[in-house]
């Protein structure tokens, strides 16, 4: 039972970076020998890999942390109760892990009384390691981080991906791809909504789309983007925390984010008619 009258232990950057790269080196490992992969719906993969990392990354907080409350993709959630709480990616970008491209990273976000307060992402196989500390900045391996400065679409490179259920959900983002295929310079596939927001913090591309994640997909990725000067908002451009389920989210320098919503309402609106 958790005493409230307490308050619980509070992680510092450095300790959740460690907790990341130590959970990085079994995804390494891993990614070299074989392993057992399971199917969680029709095309969503865990390995596992998955689930060594995350329980490790489980056990690290547990230790240190007691009692805190534990959101993790492949666990569910541990510790109810208190003011803190921990979102946790264990391998976010399975499906490349499990053919072997070496895109995909370890996440952890540490929120206090609902806002996300420390972010790191780290991909291994590149030795990347992003990280965020609120109202303080964002960094790549140390070094401050800032978005793009490009204000039009026209010139910029954009980032999404797909919903796992998109064969049999017509809302699959493939209307808003479509759109912004017409719109922009480019758009990727990666394969990391984590990755995708950190290229977002550091200038690799302009902007991100995404519907239907889950808050540990982005709970880290979040705060990077926004200390990076990012704007982070719901779908249609809400300004809400993003830490509950389903989440649908659209990033990018506050410029060209005011451009990407006025084209995602463009669509909303066409499929509404």
């Amino acid at each position: 039972m958790v005493d409230h009258s307490i308050e619980p232990p509070r992680p510092t950057l450095g300790e959740i970076e460690g907790i990341a790269r130590k959970a990085g080196k079994i995804l390494v490992e891993g990614f070299t020998r074989k392993y057992f992969i399971d199917l969680k719906g029709e095309i969503d993969l865990v390995t596992e890999v998955d689930r060594e990392a995350e329980k490790f990354i489980v056990g690290e907080i547990k230790t240190k942390f007691p009692g805190q409350q534990i959101i993790a993709e492949e666990s569910g959630e541990h510790s109810l109760g208190g003011e803190a709480s921990w979102y946790i990616d264990p391998i976010d970008g399975t499906t490349n892990f499990a053919h072997g491209l070496p895109i995909f990273a370890v996440s952890i976000g540490y929120a206090w009384d609902g806002e996300v307060q420390l972010g790191v992402v780290y991909n291994p196989a590149q030795d990347e390691l992003f990280s965020a500390e609120k109202g303080k900045g964002a960094w790549l391996n140390g070094r401050p981080i800032k978005t793009a400065e490009s204000k039009e679409l026209s010139r910029s490179l954009l980032v999404t991906g797909f919903p796992y259920d998109r064969f049999t959900n017509p809302d699959n983002n493939l209307d808003y791809f479509n759109k912004f295929a017409l719109s922009v310079r480019g758009i990727r596939r990666l394969g990391s909504a984590a990755l995708d927001l950190c290229s977002v913090a550091c200038g690799r591309v302009d902007g991100y789309w995404e519907i239907r994640l889950e808050p540990w997909d982005i709970a880290a990725g979040v705060l990077i983007a926004r200390e990076a000067g990012a704007r982070v908002s719901k779908l249609f451009g809400e300004e809400e925390r993003l830490l509950s389920a389903p989440c649908s989210v659209a990033a990018a320098n506050p410029a060209l984010h005011t451009k990407m919503i006025e084209v995602i309402q463009v669509v909303r609106q066409e499929k509404q008619v």
